[in-house]
């Protein structure tokens, strides 16, 4: 019902399937969660037989005016920086589907990206089932964020999944197709969405230090840049308060202490603000300074009174013959 994003009350009717319903704990514990007694006028095994026959019919072509639709047992997604995984396509959606999401290269002048494939509910990659990877290259030399890549997931009706990663820069692009011969059993599957949630705390944590210093490494760039791009802007006391900062951050990133991390990044994104509020004010006096100086200043294309002095014509000139 949460996958579903339905409630107790969204429910008609509740018919049980399988053996294991016959069990009265069973039907007991179905009653006392969606609130209402389960349908009793269907066999259960019954059920399972009528409905792999009418699946049967389906697949063979016998049956034509009948629609089974299929979802993704598993998000899928992709390894990002720090061994974070992001899920491209959610569990429990409808196939055939086609997602793409825009991601970028991790470091300065980066050629070459590599696409790694996941299948699972874990917020690390290395907790995942890894479906393959594949590489993009040939992607122009550029600073780091600015390269376009959209990664695209395509799953057909037969469930097999196509990945391409294209350079929408260039639109050169490369791709990986896994087959249905690469899914995980139904046993495998339970298992993992049992261990998503089982570790959903220490998930939680393991991803908040992973952004947590994505987030630092984004700040020391940030901070190497602005000392570049304003150096003829910057007075020494300012760049000795950038390297302080910088100085620090890295030090919390070494002795990983996440709370230190999160402190010193603040301390030093609250830096740049400042030093940026105070080069946006100084350009705006400077700008100010100049216009009145403009303003003050006699017009050239101005001309004297009698130059520009209408002429009149007397109307005695000019007669209607």
């Amino acid at each position: 019902l949460e996958d579903a994003k339905l409630t107790p009350n969204d429910v008609d009717k509740i018919i049980l399937m399988g053996g294991m319903t016959r069990m009265p704990l069973v039907q007991q514990s179905v009653k006392q969660a969606l609130r209402k007694a389960p349908e009793r006028g269907l066999d259960p095994m019954e059920c399972v037989a009528i409905g792999a026959a009418i699946q049967a019919a389906v697949i063979t072509g016998e049956v034509t005016d009948l629609l089974l639709l299929d979802v993704t047992p598993l998000s899928l997604g992709v390894e990002t920086q720090g061994g974070v995984r992001t899920k491209v396509i959610d569990k429990n959606t409808t196939i055939p589907t086609k997602k793409s999401q825009i991601f970028s290269t991790a470091a300065d002048f980066q050629t070459a990206v590599t696409i790694h494939v996941l299948q699972g509910e874990r917020a690390m990659a290395s907790d995942n089932v890894s479906l393959g990877m594949f590489n993009l290259v040939d992607i122009p030399p550029a600073p780091k964020g600015v390269p376009q890549i959209e990664v695209t997931f395509d799953i057909d009706a037969n469930g097999i999944l196509n990945v391409t990663a294209k350079d929408l820069g260039t639109g050169k692009q490369s791709k990986i197709t896994i087959t249905a011969s690469t899914k995980l059993s139904k046993e495998d599957k339970e298992k993992m969405i049992k261990e998503a949630e089982e570790f959903s705390e220490q998930d939680k944590t393991k991803r908040e230090e992973a952004e947590l210093r994505n987030n630092a490494d984004s700040m020391i760039y940030t901070a190497d840049r602005t000392k570049k791009d304003l150096a003829d802007k910057l007075k020494p006391d300012q760049t000795e308060k950038i390297d302080k900062a910088v100085n620090e951050l890295k030090d919390a990133i070494a002795k990983k202490d996440m709370s230190l991390l999160k402190q010193k990044s603040e301390e030093l994104q609250k830096v740049l603000q400042d030093i940026g509020t105070v080069i946006y004010q100084q350009a705006a006096a400077e700008k100010a300074k100049q216009e009145q100086a403009q303003a003050s200043q006699p017009n050239p294309n101005s001309s004297s009174t009698s130059n520009n002095a209408e002429k009149v014509v007397d109307s005695e000139d000019y007669k209607v013959q």
